[in-house]
């Protein structure tokens, strides 16, 4: 429990200097740490909302900071408590209403619950967006749970309804906005409202969908069509009723009556305190405990506009291949919630245990499979093991001056450490448990058209195609630079996914689509629509995107052996390579994926990431029935690489430049992260461990600076940089992290480019974006990709030699590294490593 005192310390100062939020609700708990928004329901770009304060004193948010309409209200022996959303705060001042009051916050990688008090009961808000991302039908599902639980805290039975409502905010939104809605009962229509007695299982759903809807278009990143789902049963209730109807009035009858009427409102009044709402209660009279459930969803059909071979399609979503019409999916996925709970226990627990592993600890608190919400992980506070048993310990006495910008500095040599007394594994699990359903939250999942490769009928085997919205900055599709440091989740979880997500680039680029010599930045400038670029006019980064998509195709074959696939692309990759082949070296005036920075001549990390990519095309070229020659030796690439330490290194020898011999300069050198995770063995050991040397000197007191020219930085760079470090400096970059999330002045979803200094804010960066929500916290799972080839906490960065995975053909897990073990993740997939599909 020692282990999160400090990390924890700058949110219970907080605490203490105010006490209570704008709602005037105190400040609760939060495990495994506080977060500056945490997930509610978070499926899609578009079904992605989320809590950027306490629960009930504000209502959710989408990514955007746009708010949601979305209320529950407990109401108990007459007193209406509100747990979710303020909705309630627009009426009058009624003696009947009461705000429950927080008490505790935890998360991990599927759940975010919320715990109140309210009376003489507590409740509990379950929000459940499983990630489970290998089962594609499940993860194609746009919907998401929320339960909500109600436990007498005296003893005695009470008088107990719920209430909760949705409003049409979360689809297209604004005032002028004009929907349709319906009332649905086992996927029937319904026109009237009014309490209900029929069966346990009986499903209602309100839906309401754009009265003139615009397939693949957006509003501020809204889409204007598809249809938003609110689904409920009467479960245990004795009575269900549901209306719709003005906001003011429907809740102020429910607070005085705690029924709602026989009504349905048709005419829309837009989004202000009088807009139109979607309500249910469960009355469930005098009980001692009770539950409900409720799931919501955004379901588009189709979902995508994609160029192919046969014209621009419209391509229906994958989980009609599982599950057919929209209504059969809701009521599958209500009936599939014990199983996927226990599913996602499963997944739960094994990212705790490989955490575990990669840090070689054992936690010796026992675990369970039991299907319920899992609150409090073994590697959070309750933990009963003591951080001075960890290798990583840093040794006191430290220096801490908060009125500075330097962090905590060891006193011998004033260079960044760890945060003392704080527990790696903790803090890695408090980034990485966040992550997971921000990145899976960035992607849809489609049928691809007959003329698709991936099509069953053309392949024998039918997989979806994957896209990506890059949100926050560009909004385009499946972008190569941000699937590219998202990559390590997709090698860690299932690199299946990350073969469906890069297949658009190689259709487009296949068919004709792309006419440039180098890799395309992105499958469609605005998401939806992955319409390509057929004149070229994409975003020009052609060494950083030829890098990328070598390296990320090498990458899949590694860790799938699928070589089947990568010969089917060589062509493409090769054509690629030859450009880097001429430009990398010496990449001139170009953007790397931190594009917001501006161009910049001859950048040291770009050069490497081009040169790796080389290295990459030789090794495929050397595959069994390769289907062709690469062009490029080992004694090509060994004289890039000797050409490189000679511009890119300071002269002092102490660290890399930001760009060639610009002997002032230096940043996060955080390309060879991918030398180390497919041991390419480019780059030589003195180089990881100067950089390693280097980064504690430059760090400031949320991390390491992108590079020299500003304060800010990013989050997953930070930890790819981290994980070619040794011990004491990748526990400084993860410690950093953590403690920035428990205390920085960002509001929104996970921010991977924040400020080092200050308040940890977002930066000022030349467009005056604001990166949130992003799939690049995928980043984050750096070390468990790590973990997937063998490499632990004790297999230091340059050390490892042989092969990883696969060499010349062969597919084995044969890699030899210094500090190699058994991973338990060698059999995770469903078949032995290495085996080709």
């Amino acid at each position: 429990m020692l282990a999160y005192y400090l990390l924890l310390l700058g949110y219970a100062t907080r605490c203490l200097a105010i006490a209570f939020d704008t709602g005037g609700n105190s400040f609760p708990t939060h495990t495994p740490g506080r977060p500056p928004a945490v997930p509610l329901a978070v499926r899609t770009p578009y079904l992605s909302a989320w809590s950027g304060s306490t629960l009930n004193s504000a209502n959710p948010i989408f990514w955007t900071g746009d708010t949601l309409g979305w209320t529950g209200v407990v109401t108990v022996d007459g007193i209406s408590y509100e747990y979710l959303g303020n909705g309630l705060q627009i009426l009058p001042s009624l003696p009947s209403y009461v705000s429950a009051s927080p008490r505790a916050v935890a998360y991990d990688s599927n759940y975010s619950n919320f715990t109140f008090s309210a009376g003489p009961v507590n409740i509990t808000a379950s929000f459940f967006s499983p990630v489970l991302p290998k089962d594609l039908c499940r993860t194609s599902a746009p919907l998401s749970y929320l339960t909500t639980t109600v436990q007498s805290s005296d003893g005695k039975p009470h008088n107990v309804q719920f209430y909760s409502d949705i409003n049409s905010a979360w689809i297209v939104g604004g005032a002028k906005s004009v929907m349709a809605w319906e009332i649905f009962r086992n996927g029937a229509s319904i026109n009237d409202t009014g309490n209900d007695t029929v069966a346990p299982d009986t499903m209602y759903s309100w839906t309401y969908e754009p009265e003139s809807p615009l397939p693949f278009k957006e509003t501020g990143d809204r889409p204007q069509w598809g249809r938003l789902a609110y689904s409920t049963q009467p479960m245990a209730a004795h009575n269900l009723s549901f209306q719709t109807g003005d906001a003011l009035n429907l809740r102020y009858k429910y607070v005085t009556a705690q029924l709602l009427a026989k009504d349905i409102d048709s005419v829309y009044h837009g989004t202000s305190d009088h807009e139109v709402i979607f309500a249910f209660v469960h009355d469930f009279g005098n009980v001692s405990n009770a539950e409900v459930r409720y799931t919501v969803g955004l379901i588009q059909d189709p979902i995508v506009q994609y160029l192919s071979q046969g014209g621009i399609a419209q391509l229906e979503p994958w989980w009609k291949s599982c599950y057919g019409d929209m209504f059969s999916m809701i009521h599958l996925h209500w009936d599939d919630f014990i199983v996927v709970q226990e599913l996602a226990a499963q997944a739960e627990s094994q990212l705790v245990s490989d955490i575990e592993a990669f840090y070689q600890v054992t936690a010796p608190a026992p675990r369970s499979n039991t299907p319920v919400p899992v609150q409090t992980p073994s590697l959070v506070p309750n933990s009963t093991w003591h951080p001075s048993a960890l290798p990583t310990q840093t040794i006191l006495p430290y220096l801490h001056d908060s009125s500075d910008a330097y962090g905590f500095l060891n006193p011998n040599n004033f260079t960044g450490l760890g945060i003392p007394d704080t527990s790696e594994p903790d803090s890695y699990y408090a980034i990485v448990a966040l992550s997971a359903r921000q990145v899976m939250g960035s992607f849809v999942y489609a049928i691809p058209p007959p003329t698709s490769s991936c099509d069953e009928s053309s392949s024998g085997k039918g997989e979806p195609l994957m896209f990506m919205k890059e949100i926050s900055s560009d909004g385009n599709v499946n972008t190569l630079d941000v699937l590219f440091p998202t990559t390590p989740f997709f090698l860690y979880a299932n690199p299946e996914l990350l073969k469906y997500a890069l297949e658009p680039i190689f259709q487009l680029q296949e068919g004709g689509y792309y006419p440039n010599e180098w890799a395309m930045h992105d499958a469609g400038g605005v998401f939806p629509n992955a319409i390509g670029h057929v004149a070229g006019e994409d975003e020009l980064m052609p060494v950083e995107e030829s890098g990328n998509l070598v390296l990320m195709s090498y990458a899949y074959y590694k860790f799938s052996g699928n070589s089947d696939w990568l010969r089917t692309h060589f062509a493409t990759l090769n054509k690629s390579a030859s450009y880097l082949l001429e430009y990398s070296k010496v990449p001139a005036a170009q953007l790397s994926t931190d594009d917001f920075a501006g161009k910049l001549d001859n950048q040291t990390n770009l050069a490497i990431k081009g040169i790796l990519a080389l290295q990459a095309i030789s090794l495929m070229s050397r595959l069994d029935n390769s289907p062709g020659d690469g062009g490029v030796t080992d004694a090509i690439v060994r004289s890039y690489y000797s050409d490189w330490e000679k511009f890119g290194i300071s002269p002092s020898r102490d660290h890399t430049l930001l760009a060639y011999q610009w002997r002032s300069s230096w940043g996060l050198l955080y390309n060879i992260y991918y030398d180390k995770l497919l041991n390419l063995g480019v780059v030589g050991k003195s180089v990881y461990t100067m950089q390693s040397r280097w980064y504690p000197t430059v760090s400031q007191q949320y991390g390491v600076p992108l590079d020299s020219r500003h304060h800010h930085t990013k989050s997953d760079w930070q930890i790819w940089a981290a994980a070619t470090c040794t011990s004491s400096t990748r526990k400084m970059f993860v410690t950093s992290i953590a403690y920035w999330l428990n205390n920085t002045a960002t509001q929104f979803p996970f921010a991977d480019l924040y400020e080092t200094i200050g308040d940890g804010g977002y930066p000022q960066v030349p467009d005056s974006t604001t990166f949130k929500a992003r799939p690049v916290v995928g980043g984050h799972f750096a070390l468990l990709a790590l973990l997937r080839t063998g490499q632990t906490v004790s297999a230091e960065a340059g050390n490892t030699t042989g092969s990883l995975f696969i060499l010349n053909g062969t597919n084995a897990l044969n890699y030899t590294g210094t500090g190699d073990h058994v991973s338990p993740l060698a059999s995770r997939y469903g078949e032995p490593a290495g085996k080709e599909d």
